[in-house]
């Protein structure tokens, strides 16, 4: 018989700070909705192991939940370069149609001195080819997330671009021997 994996994603909570900013790596997490956590906790698996990004909020969200997670900076949110720690008005601003034109085609666009969601969903695939077989806890980001549905369900870039995944909502993925089965996406 074939070991299958379950992968239970956990977008982070929100992250402390203003809105509208394409937050850096040392963004907190805001992890004060108790309501939130305890649902959270009483979704996950009681044997698993953890994982998150090398990203303070996904740690921080982590250890919320009462998780002692691996950390593995593959599991980091799309890399936007010398756009991270700026708002979305600041860069529109600077970079005029560049910025426009980076969101018409969100998918294969690259930020400057960043990576595009393609690359990301790449990264992504490679880490995810090395997870152990048994309930894998991953405390990550939308576009990660993002990332692990296209390559789940073979979709492209663009499509998984189009898929709402919340603060606090829960994603399960399931690894078998022929393919992926997806149980839940976005559940809150």
């Amino acid at each position: 018989m074939a070991l299958e994996t379950h992968l239970w994603l956990v977008r982070h909570a929100p992250v402390s700070g203003p809105p509208g900013l394409l937050h850096d790596l040392q963004a907190a997490a805001d992890v004060s909705d108790i309501a939130a956590l305890s649902r959270l906790r009483a979704n996950l698996p009681a044997n698993r192991s953890a994982i998150t990004s090398s990203v303070r909020r996904t740690q921080e969200t982590a250890h919320a939940l009462g998780l002692e997670p691996r950390v593995e900076p593959a599991f980091n949110e799309q890399d936007f370069g010398e756009w991270t720690g700026r708002t979305h008005d600041e860069l529109r601003r600077a970079f005029g149609a560049g910025y426009d034109d980076f969101w018409r085609a969100p998918a294969t666009s690259r930020p400057p001195g960043g990576e595009t969601f393609v690359e990301q969903i790449a990264r992504v695939r490679g880490a995810i080819d090395a997870l152990p077989a048994g309930d894998v806890v991953m405390v990550a980001h939308a576009g990660t997330v993002r990332a692990a549905l296209a390559v789940a369900l073979g979709i492209s870039a663009e499509t998984a671009l189009a898929f709402v995944i919340d603060p606090w909502s829960l994603t399960r993925l399931d690894r078998l021997d022929g393919g992926w089965r997806i149980v839940a996406v976005n559940r809150l």
